[in-house]
């Protein structure tokens, strides 16, 4: 049986049986995250959908006003004559084969993978190394393009995908606890309103079941989302 750091059952005590509104809960949110570093703050929002079927699923992006306070490192696949042009724009890994080598072999340094529709064939036998990991590029996620440098300075200002897990959960990290209430606000309603505004087709009725937020090492606290 797993045990309770006594931290954890000291800010647990601070949550009432009840729902917040959003700034209440970010408020909590930050009086919640004592561990000693700057913990990621999350959301979790818990759906009437079943992934299974296609039209239930949900995959897609959203652009964080604020960003997450996490440095991405990204890597773009492209053809040879492209390198030095797409490293001018910041990324942190170009490559071709010799990239495609590194994955093929497990070595993935690298939170997100860019890449152009003709360079996909050649990603096709990797997607049992990368689609476990959700770093499989697609139309969906933003991560096909033949635009590198519109699509790398979205992914730099805080675009992320994001999709629904096997039991029908959206998770997200929306900032850091040193993020100002109102920050974390702006970033915590964009997210909300992708989630709602990406219903998908096949969801007839309630769409929303249970919407959470918590720090990395804090407790969950639960939102109110039928005043927003």
């Amino acid at each position: 049986m797993k045990t309770i750091s006594r931290r954890l059952q000291c800010e647990r005590k601070k949550i009432i049986s009840q729902l917040y509104d959003i700034k209440e809960g970010l408020s909590l949110v930050k009086q919640t995250s004592s561990a000693n570093f700057n913990e990621s703050i999350e959301a979790h929002i818990s759906l009437y959908i079943d992934p299974k079927y296609a039209d239930q699923q949900l995959r897609t992006t959203v652009i964080l006003p604020h960003g997450t306070g996490n440095t991405l490192s990204i890597a773009v696949l492209a053809q040879n004559d492209l390198h030095d042009e797409v490293k001018g724009m910041g990324v942190n890994i170009v490559g071709n084969e010799e990239l495609l080598d590194e994955i093929k072999k497990g070595i993935i340094n690298f939170d997100v993978l860019i890449t152009s529709p003709d360079m996909m064939p050649k990603l096709a036998k990797l997607g049992k190394v990368l689609g476990p990991k959700g770093l499989m590029p697609s139309p969906k996620s933003g991560t096909v393009t033949n635009d590198f440098n519109l699509t790398i300075q979205e992914f730099k200002k805080g675009k992320l995908e994001y999709r629904a897990d096997k039991g029908g959960v959206v998770h997200i990290n929306f900032g850091k606890s040193d993020f100002s209430i109102d920050f974390l606000y702006d970033n915590l309603l964009a997210f909300y309103k992708s989630v709602e505004n990406n219903k998908p087709a096949g969801v007839k009725g309630k769409y929303i079941k249970k919407f959470t937020i918590c720090s990395t090492m804090g407790p969950g606290i639960p939102i109110d989302f039928n005043i927003l």
